[in-house]
């Protein structure tokens, strides 16, 4: 896109609504349906407008990519759907037949069928390589979700009778129905396997669904939203969760209850670390505020002021009474955790302050931002003793080695850096990834750096060559984190596909995939001793411990 520079978003500006809007599989194109019945495709390499797809007569409701990024299927107000070659831009087939607007449209797993449903509340089946339409289902009610199964053979769909139905793809015949919901059905979703279905209706009562029986495995009830950030106690004993419900939970890691919900934020729940000694926990919020809470009586001290902007990370220091916030609005504030008395802020970066991390002395401290740059500061007088360039894309993450010594960075512009504390030179510029670098962690002994981008991949590198020692590619989606086992033998992976993985580090063989989320996970975090660990999704509202030797699911963690 004409005069966007390196590490500066694009702004996609319209003269009609946007309706929906997606993704390609491989992230290379990205695609907008409007009011006015155009479909805009743009190559995300530069944000040039590749194809503008017209024929709908409608606002265009729905838009889906094929599995293999080939396709795109739109539904439209006009009734009808359309399939559209991405590589030419010309529709491919026009799919005529609903008697009300599309709200949306679906592929199947293989790419072979699409899905549609009307406002009326049919849904039809339409096989892309006959060109026709098989089957119909309809006489439901209004449906309001739908859901192919990873094979494809089946589809599921909610409708506003608290039903959710389930049909044979090939055939178009009804197989079973799943009653119980006592209010109307918002989501539904098939797990990784096929074999279990997901419901959740407006009440925010979620079910499980054994699919070969139709019987109900679980109600779980109390959800409000999801889990944002996780962190285990120093003793190992506890564990805190910050959420989009603006509460952060305290659980009993033995048996699974909710010791305290904390209230007091006004806004979602960023982030949630404990002090080193256990004894408070400090939790960083949209709401602008940073808030210390006491462990054993649950009560608060909202110590933050100073952001003008949703603080999106927080850390404590190792080695004294001191934390650190960082906001979208481009500062970094420090606080004395004990009096809540703000001490320095720190000005310097152009955008947005991605990620901050404390050196193991606790005298420095690490920024990294939007503006391509990364920033080194001595907390003691609030200065910038280094501003470390190189990176030509937004710097997404950064961290301090084991000893202090060195800081690892991973940028947008794919590669991974390490930088000398010292002197503030560039030691190795790590190079192979093919996508955004999101993650980077040192591995506790600090000789190898692990970093993980937005294609599922993590690499694990060698600190004193600078060569990559392993890719692990059994993740099919983003991954968000990764974090070494405390003896630095293991790492585990959550991504975005739905599973945490174990990965040895020494083969680079994956030992455990924990597969029960069912939405992406975002979080994950070891206990202190190594032998559980803890995994958050947002949207499925859980948090699982997990254990590390076994694999088994230990317990499910539901409240937010």
């Amino acid at each position: 896109m004409k005069d966007v520079q390196f590490g500066e978003l694009p702004f996609l500006k319209y003269d009609h609504e946007v309706l929906s809007y997606v993704y390609s599989p491989d992230g290379t194109s990205f695609t907008v349906a409007l009011s006015d019945g155009n479909i805009s495709v743009y190559a995300t390499s530069n944000w040039e407008k590749t194809w503008i797809l017209s024929g709908h007569g409608f606002g265009v409701n729905s838009i889906a990519y094929s599995p293999n990024g080939a396709q795109i299927v739109s539904g439209s107000g006009d009734c009808s759907v359309r399939v559209w070659d991405v590589a030419a831009g010309h529709c491919l087939y026009i799919f005529i037949g609903h008697t009300s607007g599309i709200m949306s449209v679906a592929y199947s797993p293989q790419g072979n069928v699409v899905a549609s449903r009307e406002s009326g509340g049919t849904v039809r089946l339409w096989d892309l390589e006959a060109a026709g339409c098989p089957s119909v289902i309809s006489g439901y009610g209004s449906v309001v979700d739908m859901a192919f199964s990873p094979n494809g053979d089946n589809i599921a769909f909610s409708s506003i009778d608290c039903w959710v139905r389930i049909w044979d793809v090939a055939s178009g015949e009804y197989r079973s129905i799943l009653t119980g919901h006592t209010h109307d059905i918002s989501t539904i979703a098939y797990s990784a396997q096929g074999d279990v279905l997901i419901s959740k209706d407006y009440d925010n009562v979620v079910r499980l669904w054994d699919i070969e029986t139709g019987s109900r495995i679980h109600r779980l009830s109390g959800h409000k939203s999801g889990t944002n950030s996780l962190a285990y106690s120093p003793q190992g004993d506890q564990l805190v969760s910050g959420g989009v419900d603006m509460e952060v939970r305290l659980w009993d890691v033995e048996t699974g209850e909710c010791r305290q919900t904390m209230t007091g934020h006004t806004a979602e729940v960023a982030m949630v670390l404990y002090s080193p000694k256990g004894d408070y926990i400090a939790s960083a919020s949209y709401d602008k505020t940073v808030r210390l809470w006491n462990v054993g009586s649950g009560s608060s001290r909202k110590i933050s002021k100073h952001h003008s902007g949703g603080i999106v990370h927080l850390k404590h220091s190792p080695k004294r009474n001191q934390v650190a916030s960082c906001s979208w609005e481009s500062t970094i504030q420090l606080w004395d955790a004990l009096t809540g008395v703000h001490s320095h802020t720190l000005t310097g970066h152009g955008g947005s302050v991605n990620t901050i991390s404390y050196s193991p002395q606790g005298d420095q401290l690490v920024s990294c931002s939007f503006d391509n740059t990364v920033r080194l500061w001595d907390v003691e007088s609030g200065a910038c003793l280094y501003t470390l360039t190189g990176h030509t894309g937004p710097v997404n993450d950064v961290t301090f080695s084991p000893r202090g010594d060195q800081i690892a960075s991973a940028s947008g512009d794919k590669t991974v850096r390490l930088w000398n504390v010292s002197t503030g030179e560039c030691q190795h510029v790590l190079t192979g990834q093919n996508i955004y670098a999101f993650v980077v962690t040192y591995s506790p002994q600090g000789n190898q750096v692990a970093s993980a981008n937005s294609d599922g991949t993590v690499r694990l590198w060698s600190v004193e060559t600078g060569d990559c020692q392993h890719s692990l590619t059994c993740h099919s989606e983003r991954i968000h984190r990764i974090v070494y086992s405390p003896n630095g033998n293991q790492i585990a992976s959550a991504s975005d596909d739905k599973t945490v993985r174990l990965w040895d580090v020494k083969t680079g063989m994956c030992s455990h995939t924990f597969v029960g989320h069912q939405s992406g996970v975002t979080r994950v975090v070891y206990s202190p001793r190594g032998h559980q660990i803890a995994s958050a999704s947002r949207n499925d509202k859980t948090v699982r411990l997990w254990d590390t030797e076994s694999g088994e699911c230990l317990l499910t963690l539901a409240g937010h």
